[in-house]
């Protein structure tokens, strides 16, 4: 077998690799384990998209290639939402492409705009698929720290110059995963302006714009004037209508931007299965209803673990979107240690702050995705073994 290729074996590994054996042998030992890793909620899609898909799929048209057109219904229900919720218009067939979930496609962009020795503009911590659609290839990723003082925003005028004049992207995702920070409308502007001034596109990863609190409402980038020249967004319906596992989101933008990523897939896979996309329009259908009472379950859960993990002891900012906590370690214990023993010691899975990049070394990640009451015992068992 040959060498496995350089930008490969530099790929850090995975913070919680070893985390499903260990969970598992704690199964087997009768410990009652509480997992709050994965982003992975345990509440059920809308029923009309189980009742979509369980309908077409039987028709064999559904079983065919999509190729990545794919069913016109879904690409103009994503038109109709996004003029719904944030009042842009966009052609359906030239500036929207549906997404095999949008991991697949934050990733692949790169593909379209980066050569070795270019560079892209990523937050640490920050979605892993950022650094790892630059590193692999050959181009640099620019790490920028998201600092708690800074309210973690990025803030770009940290870039070196050397390394700015080489970037050809920037990364933006707010509400953002993992720290839970929100950016205003003149924070979206500035950066905007920045990317202009310096011929950057603007990648805004929007996954969590449906899971907000206390009447927040996370805005599009492309509602601003002139947005659509300089960025594109992508959009999952993986969290707000728990359907992580189903694999479809899109992306928004320039009609350009949209031609080459789509050229770039056509040599990677054959678009979004299309029962999925069918259950998508009826997910879409669904928003106005089912969204708000989805975030509805979140909150009542982010206020319940707030509450118990400052009761715990730890210092803990109340999110205004997504759902994640973002808990500083108190010890300051490397955060792979803190995880591994929390998870042997307590049962309860807690995600390391660096698994999502050294910029998230000495905080701990807690998804919101057990009833409140679990994630209550589990801020428990965690103070007890502290």
């Amino acid at each position: 077998m040959p060498k496995f290729s350089e930008r490969f074996t530099s790929l850090p590994p995975y913070a919680l690799a070893d985390v499903p054996k260990i969970k598992a042998k704690l199964i087997e030992q009768g410990v009652d384990v509480i997992d709050l890793g994965a982003g992975d909620a345990d509440q059920m899609p809308p029923p009309q998209a189980i009742g979509a898909i369980q309908k077409v799929v039987t028709e064999e048209r559904f079983s065919r290639y999509p190729f990545q057109r794919g069913l016109p219904e879904f690409r103009i229900k994503i038109s109709e939402w996004m003029k719904l919720r944030f009042g842009v218009e966009f052609d359906p067939f030239e500036e929207l492409l549906p997404l095999i979930g949008t991991k697949e496609g934050v990733a692949h962009l790169p593909l379209c705009f980066l050569d070795p020795g270019d560079g892209a503009i990523v937050p640490n911590p920050g979605y892993y698929p950022y650094f790892g659609g630059t590193h692999m290839l050959g181009a640099d990723v620019i790490e920028v720290p998201l600092r708690r003082e800074t309210g973690f925003l990025l803030d770009w005028s940290q870039v070196p110059k050397k390394k700015l004049s080489r970037a050809k992207l920037l990364y933006l995702n707010y509400p953002n995963n993992p720290t839970g920070a929100v950016a205003s409308e003149g924070y979206f502007q500035e950066a905007l302006e920045f990317c202009r001034q310096h011929d950057l596109l603007l990648i805004h990863d929007n996954a969590y714009s449906e899971i907000a609190y206390d009447g927040y409402r996370p805005p599009s980038i492309l509602q601003f004037e002139g947005a659509r020249e300089v960025a594109v967004e992508f959009q999952s319906l993986s969290k707000t209508y728990n359907m992580t596992g189903w694999r479809i989101g899109w992306v928004a933008g320039h009609k350009d931007v949209i031609a080459a990523l789509t050229k770039v897939k056509v040599y990677y896979d054959t678009g979004v299965f299309l029962a999925c996309q069918a259950a998508g329009v009826a997910a879409l259908d669904t928003w106005s209803e089912f969204a708000p009472k989805n975030a509805a379950i979140f909150q009542e859960r982010r206020d319940a673990a707030v509450d118990a993990f400052r009761e715990a002891g730890f210092e803990v900012e109340k999110p205004r979107a997504t759902l994640y906590l973002w808990i500083p370690i108190p010890s300051g214990e490397p955060s792979i240690d803190f995880a591994r023993r929390i998870l042997r010691e307590a049962g309860v899975v807690l995600f390391p702050g660096v698994g999502m990049g050294t910029g998230g070394e000495g905080y701990f990640r807690v998804a919101l995705t057990v009833p409140a009451e679990r994630l209550s015992e589990a801020a428990q068992r965690v103070a007890k073994v502290l």
